[in-house]
Formats: C-alpha cells, sequence, structure tokens
C-alpha cells in the first residue's frame, strides 16, 4: 500500500467516524431525490440500510486489503451489499436502479472529505480510490440482485406450478388431479411428487388424472401420462385418465399412441364412476358399490 492511498484510507475513516450520520443522511436523500428506487421502500428502512454499510466500511478501509478487495474480502460489508440488493429485488426494483443506489454513497462520501481539504490533489486521489471501492461494490449488488430475483422467480413458478396442480380427494380412496394448461418435464415432476404423496397419505386406491383442461395431446404430453401412470402403479393404486375428447382421441390415433393398457373416460363424473366401481366392485345386480 502506498503512502498516498493510506492518507486516503485514513481520511475516509475519519470522515466516516465523525460525520457517520451526515454521510448517511446524504446518502439517503440522494436516492430519493435522484428516484432511484420505485419500490414501497422507506426513509426509514433506507436509512437503516446506509448505516449498517457505512459501519461496514471502517473496518473493511482498516484491513489494508487491496482497494479492489476490499467489498469482497470484508465479511461484514459483503454481507452488507448483498442484504441491501437482496432486499431491493424482493421489493421489486430493477438491478440498475440497485446498483446506482449503492454508487450514489460516492457523492456522499465525497461531500464529507471535502470539509476536512480543499487540496485538490487530497480530492482527486480520494474521488479515484472511492470509485474504485464503490464501483465493486456497485457490480456485487447487481450481480447479487440478479441472482436473488432469479432464485425468487424460480421459487415462485414452483409455488404456482404446485398451487395449479392440486390433488383432492373425490371419494374414499379416490384421488383426482386436474390438469390445466401444458404438460411438460418439469410438471410432469411436481404432478407426481404430490399424487404418490397423497396417495400414501390418503391410502388410496385410485388415481384419477383429468385432462380436459390440457388444450392438446401429443407424443410429448402421452410419454409424460405414461410416467404418471406408472407410477401411480407402482405405489399399488390403478389409474384413470378423464377428459377424453374426441379431438384429442383422434389425435392419439393419429399419432399411434397405445393407451390400451389405462382406463380412459370422456368426462371427470365417468372418471368416478368407474373408479367406485374398481374399489366396491360390482353390486349383486352388476350395478356400483355404494361407496362407503
Amino acid at each position: 500500500m502506498t503512502t498516498s492511498e493510506a492518507a486516503v484510507r485514513e481520511r475516509l475513516t475519519r470522515a466516516l467516524h465523525e460525520r457517520g450520520e451526515e454521510i448517511a443522511d446524504r446518502w439517503v436523500e440522494l436516492q430519493m431525490e435522484q428516484a432511484l428506487l420505485d419500490t414501497d421502500i422507506g426513509e426509514a428502512e433506507l436509512r437503516e440500510e446506509a448505516d449498517a454499510l457505512i459501519e461496514a466500511l471502517v473496518p473493511g478501509l482498516q484491513s489494508g486489503v487491496p482497494v479492489d478487495r476490499v467489498v469482497t474480502s470484508s465479511p461484514g460489508l459483503h454481507e452488507a451489499v448483498v442484504g441491501l440488493s437482496l432486499r431491493r429485488a424482493r421489493a421489486g426494483a430493477t438491478p440498475t436502479a440497485t446498483s446506482l443506489a449503492v454508487l450514489a454513497l460516492k457523492e456522499a462520501l465525497l461531500k464529507a472529505v471535502q470539509r476536512d481539504t480543499r487540496d485538490a490533489e487530497e480530492l482527486f486521489a480520494s474521488a479515484v480510490f472511492m470509485n474504485r471501492l464503490l464501483d465493486v461494490a456497485g457490480a456485487l449488488s447487481f450481480e447479487t440482485y440478479v441472482e436473488g430475483r432469479e432464485e425468487i422467480i424460480r421459487r415462485q413458478s414452483q409455488q404456482l406450478m404446485e398451487q395449479s396442480t392440486p390433488v383432492v380427494r373425490l371419494w374414499r380412496q379416490v384421488l383426482a388431479v386436474p390438469l390445466i394448461g401444458t404438460l411438460d418435464t418439469a410438471r410432469t415432476q411436481v404432478v407426481m411428487e404430490n399424487l404418490l404423496q397423497a396417495i400414501q397419505d390418503h391410502e388410496a386406491l385410485v388415481a384419477i388424472i383429468d385432462i380436459t383442461g390440457v388444450p392438446t395431446v401429443d407424443t410429448a404430453v402421452a410419454q409424460h401420462l405414461m410416467q404418471t401412470v406408472n407410477a401411480v402403479r407402482l405405489m399399488g393404486a390403478d389409474c384413470v385418465i378423464s377428459g377424453v375428447r374426441p379431438s384429442i382421441a383422434q389425435t392419439i390415433a393419429q399419432l399411434g399412441i397405445d393407451l390400451s393398457t389405462i382406463l380412459t373416460r370422456a368426462t371427470l363424473a365417468d372418471a368416478l364412476a368407474a373408479a367406485i366401481k374398481l374399489i366396491d366392485g360390482p353390486g349383486p345386480d352388476g350395478d356400483e358399490g355404494d361407496g362407503r
């Protein structure tokens, strides 16, 4: 570390110690003045973020680590930047706005330094140091935001997928899964996991997969259905596919898809009647059982 850089670090550390509240207030003002937030994050929360980041800057500057690695190698500072970015991601701010919010700290810091010195060379050296320091923080905030937002989207997609494929108990030991939309590999896995767990929990003997809401059935969809049916059978339950409309039946026949080993019905009501018969067997006159 050069003598000049050591002096800059000392100057910034002194400013943070003596004018920490002033720097935090100015940073919050800059974010609000420049409209860097398009979220419901309030001034109080901004101030908490500012206090945490400014407090973490001091040990980072005192660590002696090269300026380009201060943010990434100082645990407290790294955590403060990451936490700020993740909160912005959850609040719906853009990654650009998040990075600019971090970079706005430069102006607040430089203003505090100007109160101690008016020397042009010292101010220039301080500005260069702060640029190198906070540019890394801005890049880290952008990267963290993107990764955090992707994780939020994945989690929301998973929750939405699970909610869109509910397992419904229709009758004693009879479950149904109403499918709506395209049945792809990811959704098949969710359907299969939820259905198999429900079969175990309810000791079900028949599972109805209703495809009334599936717009088309092609080879891929048929394969996904077969995978689910085979998994259900491995659990010791029978499987019925309902919602086979004329157009779907024609498509399946034209594609040469063999569903002959699976019990199919046109409507969910027909499938339920067939499921009850599978459980109770035909009555004395050949009718369905009572399903008790």
